[in-house]
């Protein structure tokens, strides 16, 4: 009996989850983004440092303020200004600009749009409250806190932030080590010429390069290897001992070429082979020594959807990830009919997008077949087919996943 696409997953996850932790090292602010933090980091200052303005306009005491709405201009503080000999007068205000150090005493920035000039000095228009347009030290970020936690993706603004709290370094986990190759005699190198009718260019070597690039993983590149068990198998011995994860591309099937699922039992072990999906049946999960294996399938878009679907989420915990499987899913009614044999769960290609009504609408992108490529160029999302499920009818309800940066 095939395993359940939710049972090949959670085995997935479950073991990556108990894998050995990568280790760390630490990297410059600049080198940092997309890495996975390793340790929490803490913030050696408060952000602001000190109270400050948040608009261009004056600075007042709300006891001056009851007395009287019309109050003279002492001075002006601009931002950087040292104001600790500032002198205040009682019953005047302070001229005071965006960032700049609010003075002891001030109750609240008035913005100058609220206020108006007179023969008697500046006067303020709308009710003021204690506190208004004052950034408060420590507001954004307090000192000593965790700014960002053990397992978080070092996005741009999270960098953004840690420069200002002026850190220029962080420790962050080592690249995962994948090690990849391709099976098949029937695979030419890019670039090369065709030679013989069945001559195909090993195009999905190139697509993990690219995915793996993406999740700023270590690529280990073993090539192309023929239809030869003993070649396969000590490829897999080299890959196993370089990397953490080792995927191929081609020969997990059942046909009597195809090699590297019996070299992995030789080797290793298989926790599982063969999923009730389309496409991707034939992946194969285990481990060969310290490394975790995924044997994709041949078939380029088969080869798209299972690492789409599987191996981005090992690769993710494996990084030390924390959060890797936000899964925004919902429902939106399908524009085309679309054929689909009960038995597997079925990842269709999809264009999400408006109709005549400014609904929103699931068309499909033409022919799903596991070697049909163009299926993913105008394509958005996955339309989620459940295992259960027949053909479905224009008009019907379906469940989309919007393609996330993977693949944008």
């Amino acid at each position: 009996m095939l395993l359940t696409f939710k049972q090949a997953k959670q085995n997935i996850l479950e073991t990556a989850t108990n894998a050995k932790p990568l280790t760390n090292q630490t990297v410059s602010l600049f080198d940092a983004l997309d890495r996975i933090a390793a340790i929490p980091i803490i913030s050696p200052i408060d952000v602001p440092g000190f109270d400050n303005s948040a608009m261009d306009g004056y600075a007042v005491r709300l006891s001056d303020i009851q007395q009287t709405k019309t109050l003279p201009l002492a001075s002006a503080i601009f931002a950087g200004d040292n104001i600790s000999n500032l002198q205040w007068p009682e019953a005047t205000c302070l001229r005071i600009m965006t960032g700049a150090p609010i003075p002891i005493g001030a109750d609240a920035v008035v913005m100058q749009e609220h206020t108006e000039q007179s023969d008697l000095g500046i006067r303020f228009l709308k009710e003021i409250k204690a506190g208004d347009n004052i950034r408060r030290c420590g507001e954004d970020v307090k000192k000593n806190s965790i700014t960002v936690d053990t397992g978080s993706k070092l996005t741009l603004p999270t960098l953004s932030t840690l420069a200002t709290l002026g850190i220029s370094e962080v420790t962050v986990f080592n690249k995962l080590k994948v090690a990849i190759f391709s099976t098949g005699n029937e695979l030419t190198p890019i670039g090369t010429p065709l030679s013989g009718n069945g001559a195909i260019y090993d195009s999905n070597r190139f697509t993990l390069k690219l995915l793996l690039t993406k999740l700023n993983c270590e690529i280990i590149d073993l090539g192309i290897i023929p239809d030869d068990p003993t070649q396969i198998k000590q490829a897999l011995v080299t890959a196993s001992n370089q990397a953490n994860l080792v995927i191929t591309s081609g020969g997990v099937s059942v046909g009597d070429a195809d090699y590297t699922k019996t070299a992995l039992e030789d080797l290793g072990q298989i926790n599982f082979w063969k999923i009730a999906m389309k496409p991707g049946k034939p992946f194969a999960f285990g481990q060969i020594g310290h490394a975790l294996f995924c044997g994709l399938p041949g078939n380029p878009v088969s080869t798209l959807v299972t690492f789409y679907q599987l191996v981005q989420p090992l690769i993710l915990t494996l990084s030390g990830l924390k959060t890797t499987d936000i899964d925004f899913r919902f429902q939106v009614k399908a524009a085309t009919d679309l054929k689909k044999s009960i038995g597997r769960v079925d990842f269709q290609r999809g264009r999400l997008q408006i109709d005549d009504h400014g609904e929103l609408e699931v068309v499909t992108t033409g022919q799903q077949g596991s070697h049909i490529t163009q299926s993913f160029n105008q394509a958005n999302c996955f339309i989620i087919l459940e295992q259960e499920r027949g053909n479905v009818n224009k008009g019907e309800l379906v469940t989309i996943k919007l393609f996330n940066t993977l693949l944008k």
